[in-house]
């Protein structure tokens, strides 16, 4: 009990005290007392056990990881060889998978968009309407009239002009002909194709639906593509895992654009416009291709975008471009953009 009082009652040496003192004292403590090693033990088990535990929290994790995760760099490999990408788009009805490629106009047959309505109905009505005038013009008996009194008028001077009349038309046979030459075949372009049908473009809210639809042999205008029967036979799930800059998020771009200029976020809205820019041409929506063809000011939205995001003193006059631009006109332009092509998506899952 005596060493104990000793014990706690123990201060720390003084500078007067001679250093042996204290080693003494504290060497003659540590022999006494075995509870002391207790802490020191207890602390290095606890640090073993964290250890442990947090391997065991990493390898956890790696396996939700290789359960769950996947890592689009890792599926590149197909992809590339196929010259095909995965594609990821949001719209406001949902996020949905779907395939893009870009081969030449002349290996491609456009999609079918026969059963579509005329984009503008008021143009369509202003066609009939005139069509209709025309028809009017004229009755049938004075159609009539006015061809036999033709008639009469040719007879009558035909033989006086008959040679000249031959020298013309063998003149305008050969201007015909020289046209025709001139008129060449347009030159084949790199242009994109979806994975659309008659119109629509094919979204799937799941990988296993895309690869289900895929293998399914459904018509579709992506067949066309010459890997496309690669695709099938190869084709799985885990392979869906498009890319960052595949991945188009269309309905943030009008909430987005009418926080004001300072909020715009460029990459967003540059992305949205390079993928809108594939699908009116895959989809043939000459209206959404003549909003951000140049000349518009989505169009000029775009390049000032893309000069602030190159920066420098390009970048400082961008920025003052940008302030030109509307927003309420920007934004405007953009939800009927995205109102269009969302009317063309075809959700098969």
């Amino acid at each position: 009990m005596a060493r104990q009082s000793n014990r706690s009652k123990a201060k720390p040496p003084s500078p007067d005290e001679p250093a042996a003192e204290v080693e003494e004292t504290t060497a003659g403590s540590d022999t006494t007392e075995p509870a002391a090693e207790t802490p020191a033990e207890t602390a290095e088990v606890a640090e073993v056990a964290e250890v442990d535990a947090a391997e065991a929290e990493d390898d956890d994790a790696e396996d939700a990881d290789d359960e769950t995760g996947v890592d689009p760099a890792d599926q590149r490999a197909l992809w590339d060889e196929l010259r095909i990408d995965p594609i990821e788009i949001a719209v406001p009805g949902g996020t949905g998978y779907t395939l893009r490629a870009y081969r030449m106009s002349n290996e491609l047959t456009p999609t079918d968009t026969s059963d579509r309505e005329d984009d503008d109905l008021f143009a369509a009505r202003a066609r009939e309407d005139e069509e209709d005038d025309d028809a009017d013009l004229f009755t049938e008996e004075e159609l009539a009239e006015q061809a036999e009194a033709a008639g009469k008028a040719d007879r009558k001077d035909g033989d006086e002009d008959a040679d000249e009349a031959d020298a013309g038309a063998e003149a305008e046979l050969e201007e015909d002909q020289d046209e025709e030459e001139e008129e060449e075949e347009p030159d084949a372009e790199e242009v994109p194709v979806f994975l659309t049908h008659r119109g629509k473009l094919l979204l799937f809210r799941s990988a296993e639906g895309l690869v289900s639809f895929i293998r399914s042999g459904a018509p579709n205008d992506f067949a066309q593509v010459d890997t496309w029967a690669t695709l099938v036979d190869r084709l799985e799930p885990v392979n869906v895992a498009p890319l960052d800059e595949d991945s188009y998020e269309l309905d943030l771009v009008v909430e987005n654009l009418r926080g004001g200029h300072d909020s715009w976020d460029p990459p967003l809205i540059i992305e949205a416009g390079e993928v809108a820019r594939d699908l009116s041409y895959a989809l043939r929506l000459p209206a959404v291709l003549d909003m951000l063809s140049p000349g518009n000011s989505l169009d000029d939205l775009d390049e000032a975008l893309r000069g602030v995001v190159d920066g420098g003193i390009g970048g400082f006059m961008a920025r003052r471009r940008l302030r030109k631009i509307g927003a309420q006109t920007a934004s405007l332009g953009w939800r009927s953009i995205i109102g269009k092509i969302s009317a063309a998506v075809d959700w098969r899952d």
